[in-house]
C-alpha cells in the first residue's frame, strides 16, 4: 500500500477572485493565484492536470472534438484515449499506489483503479435512463446505499442544475475515502455546482454568494473527512468565469453568411452540412475553433470573421504555438472572443430554422457548447435559445483570470494547471 495520500478537489469556476470570497476554508490558509489552462473550460483543464502538459500535447483543445474523417463534432465525449500521453501518476501506479477519477471527463477506459462518471443510456424513442460509471462495476450500488440515493444527472446539468449535483459527489467522495478496501491513495474529484449560478447571474448577483457559502462548506466537510481517513488535500480552480456584459458573437451566422458554412433543410429546420461546408466553427464559450476545407477558405474565413464585433483575436496556427495549442485537432484559425462577450453555436436568424436540438439539452450533438441550456424556453418543458440571458462565461486567459489552488502539502509556486500536475507528480514520487 502507498504511504502518500492525496485528495484533489477541482472546484468549477473556482477563480482568484471567488477564492477570496471563498475566505480561509479547511485550515489550508491563503489560496495563491496561478495561470488557467488555454482554452480556460473543463475538459482542458483537467487533461493539462493529469498529463502535466499544455493542449498542444494531450490534444484537449476543448470539451469538443471535430473528426475530419467522420465530418462530425462531438462534446462531452468521454473516452481516456482522448486524452494523449502519460499521466502524472503512472509511476505512482506502477509502485503499487491506487488511483481513482470521481466525475471527472474523459475517465472511462482510464489507467485508474476507482472511476465513477455519469453515464447514461439514450433511448431511441427520445429521452434517457439515467445511470453512473464506476470501476469497480458494483460501486455505484454500494454508493447509493451510503449517500441514501441515486445520482441525478437533472442536477448536474440543464435548467434544474443545481448544488443537488454537489451534495451527492460530496457525500460519495466521503464514502469512498471511508472504504479501506477501495479507497484510492490518490483520488481527483470534481465539484460542479457554483459554475451554474456565475453562467447564469454573472460574479455579483447574490444567488452566487450562496453558491460560495455552500462550496465553502463542501470543501470543510471534504478536509474534514480526508483528515479523518488519513489524506492530505488540494483544492483548485480550472477557470475563472467573467460577465458577459455585451453578448453572443455568432461566427458560423456570419461564414453562412458569406457561403462558407451550409446548411440541409430538412421540413424547413436547416442542419448543419459539414460534408459540404467550406469552413465552419465549433464553438466553446469564449473560445472557438474554425475549420476550413482549404487554404483559400481559410485566407476567406478568416476576413470574414475578423470583421465581427465581439472577436479579440483570430490566431492561426503560429499564433496557436505560442499559445501551447497547435495540435493537430485544433482550428486552422482560433477565435478569441473580446472582453464581455462569448461565442454561440447557432447559424440561423429565422427560429423556424432552428434544428429540433436546438430547444433540447443535447451536449453531444449540439455543433458547440450552449449555456442557454441552463434556462427553461418556451414552450413549456424546452431549453431557451435566448442568448442574452447568459451572464458569465469562461476560456480566456490571462492575469486578470487566474484560478486559484490551496494544498495541505507543499507543492511550490506552480505557474499554471499543468505545472499544479506536475508539481503532484513530483510529491507522489518524493
Amino acid at each position: 500500500m502507498a504511504e502518500k495520500k492525496l485528495l484533489v478537489v477541482q472546484v468549477a469556476a473556482l477563480s482568484a477572485d471567488i477564492a477570496q470570497r471563498l475566505g480561509n476554508v479547511s485550515g489550508l490558509g491563503d489560496f495563491a493565484p496561478m495561470q488557467a489552462a488555454f482554452p480556460a473550460v473543463t475538459c482542458t483543464a483537467q487533461a493539462s492536470f493529469r498529463t502535466g502538459q499544455p493542449a498542444a500535447q494531450h490534444g484537449m483543445i476543448a470539451n469538443g472534438v471535430y473528426t475530419d474523417r467522420l465530418k462530425k463534432i462531438m462534446f462531452w465525449e468521454q473516452a481516456a484515449s482522448l486524452v494523449e500521453g502519460p499521466r502524472i501518476w503512472d509511476d505512482f501506479r506502477a509502485q503499487g499506489g491506487r488511483v481513482g477519477l470521481m466525475f471527472w471527463q474523459q475517465s472511462l477506459g482510464e489507467r485508474a483503479d476507482l472511476i465513477v462518471s455519469p453515464r447514461p443510456i439514450h433511448k431511441h424513442s427520445g429521452g434517457m435512463i439515467q445511470d453512473v460509471y464506476t470501476e469497480p462495476r458494483g460501486l455505484y450500488a454500494t454508493l447509493c446505499e451510503k449517500v441514501g440515493g441515486r445520482f441525478n444527472l437533472m442536477n448536474y446539468w440543464g435548467p434544474l442544475a443545481s448544488r443537488k449535483s454537489t451534495d451527492w459527489i460530496v457525500e460519495s467522495i466521503c464514502a469512498v475515502m471511508d472504504m479501506p478496501e477501495q479507497a484510492p491513495d490518490l483520488l481527483l474529484t470534481y465539484l460542479p455546482h457554483m459554475d451554474y449560478d456565475l453562467q447564469r447571474h454573472g460574479t455579483e448577483h447574490k444567488r452566487v454568494d450562496v453558491a460560495i457559502r455552500q462550496m465553502a462548506g463542501y470543501l470543510g466537510r471534504l478536509a474534514g473527512q480526508a483528515k479523518k481517513c488519513g489524506y492530505e488535500i488540494l483544492i483548485a480552480g480550472d477557470y475563472a468565469i467573467t460577465d458577459v456584459s455585451e453578448g453572443a458573437v455568432f461566427p458560423n451566422g456570419a461564414l453562412r453568411t458569406a457561403d462558407l458554412f451550409f446548411t440541409q433543410s430538412v421540413k424547413g429546420m436547416a442542419y448543419p452540412d459539414f460534408f459540404a461546408s467550406r469552413a465552419f466553427a465549433m464553438v466553446d464559450h469564449e473560445v472557438a475553433h474554425v475549420y476550413t476545407r482549404d487554404e483559400a477558405a481559410r485566407d476567406e474565413a478568416r476576413a470574414v470573421l475578423a470583421e465581427l464585433v465581439g472577436i479579440e483575436s483570430v490566431l492561426d496556427r503560429e499564433a496557436q504555438r505560442a499559445l501551447e495549442i497547435d495540435h493537430p485537432l485544433s482550428g486552422d484559425l482560433v477565435l478569441v472572443a473580446a472582453d464581455g462577450y462569448w461565442f454561440a453555436y447557432p447559424w440561423w436568424t429565422d427560429r423556424a430554422e432552428a434544428p429540433d436540438f436546438a430547444s433540447h439539452v443535447d451536449i453531444h450533438n449540439k455543433p458547440g457548447f450552449d449555456p442557454c441550456e441552463l434556462f427553461f424556453g418556451w414552450p413549456p418543458g424546452s431549453v431557451s435559445q435566448d442568448t442574452t440571458k447568459v451572464r458569465g462565461s469562461h476560456g480566456r486567459t490571462g492575469p486578470s483570470r487566474e484560478v486559484a489552488w490551496a494544498s495541505s502539502v507543499d507543492l511550490g509556486q506552480p505557474s499554471d494547471t499543468a505545472a499544479l500536475g506536475r508539481a503532484v507528480q513530483a510529491w507522489l514520487g518524493a
